[in-house]
């Protein structure tokens, strides 16, 4: 246990020290193979054994979905989309971002990838209509944390390759949480907004209304079609998630080329560069991670820590607060994809071991590590969206700090200690017997 201890920190003072993710899970590599002499001929194959699972090309294709959905327009089309909704409303944008968020979620697959896409559009946009630009920031660094709850999400696809579960059970067990987050952030923005001096579009009668719905719809509907095109393929038995996830590539493509007209080929060469680099970090970091729990495997460790955490309380609910305690930990030094291996690897017979079902840990790990991706003081996609919203980080952190611990930190406790919100869809699909 004190090697572990010893390697996870080593770990997380690399990464705070700025080392890029993966050399820092390889220098914890390097570190634990060395202490327990565990000879490089036995850890390499394996690694690279789970590198090449076909399962595993889900990841890229999805992340470069998420960066032509960016580039071509298309996340723009579906902020119109939910606009026309709610825009008319006072506070509408607020709502607007949370629920362009998620759905924008629903297609890239991870927290940064939402900051990204929806925060440089929507931050510029609702300044210009009265919101202040710290409340802007805080509002989109909170709902990207939705990126890794609506599926499909990226973060989910690895913690089901760690811990050999199903990835559509795993999609499922989230969205129950992710709506509830969508709803509650909805709520919280209707009431921060008072004071702000926001401007709102004249209203419309249902007529106008329904026209302007009926034309953003039309404009954003190759769009809204991919999601469903994903899910219903996967969850209809059509085709696996790695098949739907090709698929989704060969779909907007010439979509936002030929139908839209908003991706030029300069503009997918870069794309396809960024995803490229995106998945290159990412495989690399992952070769190191399968090398970490291979060595933890066979020591025994995530075993004996399981062990330990039963000594401390034979109460489950206060193993259950102490796992929430780690995990937040974990979410605030790393960001969600690397926190979700590490984590998944270390827990998952700890969680085993307590009678929690595998589905139900994959909400906890979600919820838990989008929380602490926003909580400072390290806190990695809060300080990216405050470098998207170019804002200091004064103006942004009180409404953040309140949307967290009002708004995020009791659907943390109601997923952990209520396993039928995450749970009912997986036995409604046939994923928990």
């Amino acid at each position: 246990m004190v090697t572990l201890a010893i390697g996870l920190g080593i770990l997380i003072v690399l990464m705070v020290l700025g080392v890029p993710v993966a050399m820092a899970f390889g220098a914890m590599a390097i570190y634990l193979s060395t202490s327990f002499d565990i000879s490089s001929r036995l850890l390499i194959p394996t690694a690279f054994y789970q590198v090449k699972s076909v399962v595993l090309l889900t990841i890229p294709f999805f992340i470069l979905v998420g960066t032509l959905m960016s580039t071509g327009g298309l996340a723009e089309r579906l902020i119109d989309f939910v606009n026309s909704f709610a825009g008319r409303v006072r506070g509408g944008l607020g709502a607007v971002t949370v629920v362009a968020c998620a759905m924008f979620g629903s297609i890239g697959g991870s927290c940064s990838s939402a900051v990204a896409a929806i925060g440089t559009i929507m931050i510029p946009r609702m300044e210009e209509n009265g919101y202040s630009r710290g409340y802007c920031t805080a509002l989109v660094a909170c709902s990207s944390i939705l990126g890794q709850l609506i599926p499909p999400s990226v973060p989910m696809i690895l913690f089901a390759l760690v811990t050999y579960q199903s990835i559509p059970g795993c999609w499922l067990a989230t969205i129950g949480p992710g709506i509830l987050v969508i709803t509650i952030f909805c709520i919280f923005n209707y009431f921060m907004v008072r004071k702000m001096p926001i401007k709102t579009m004249p209203k419309l009668d249902l007529r106008d209304q329904l026209t302007e719905v009926r034309q953003a719809t039309g404009r954003a509907s190759l769009a809204l079609l991919l999601p469903v095109l994903i899910l219903g393929g996967i969850y209809g038995g059509i085709a696996t998630p790695t098949e739907m996830a090709c698929i989704s590539v060969f779909y907007v493509i010439p979509v936002s080329m030929f139908v839209y007209k908003s991706l030029s080929l300069r503009d997918l060469g870069r794309s396809i560069v960024s995803g490229a680099t995106t998945t290159g970090v990412l495989i690399l970091m992952f070769f190191f991670v399968m090398i970490n729990t291979r060595i933890m495997t066979m020591e025994q460790l995530p075993q004996e820590m399981a062990t330990w955490i039963m000594t401390v309380s034979p109460n489950k609910y206060v193993l259950l607060l102490m796992v929430n305690l780690f995990l937040l930990g974990i979410g605030m030094v790393m960001d969600d994809i690397s926190g979700t291996v590490i984590a998944a690897a270390l827990l998952f017979p700890v969680m085993e071991k307590i009678g929690i079902h595998p589905l139900h840990f994959a909400a906890i790990l979600g919820v838990n590590l989008g929380l602490g991706n926003v909580t400072p003081p390290t806190a990695p996609i809060l300080y990216l969206a405050g470098r998207i919203g170019r804002c200091q980080i004064e103006h942004y952190l009180k409404p953040a700090l309140i949307l967290m611990y009002l708004g995020m930190l009791p659907v943390v406790l109601l997923v952990t200690y209520w396993p039928g919100l995450s749970l009912f869809l997986p036995t409604l699909f046939g994923y928990v017997k």
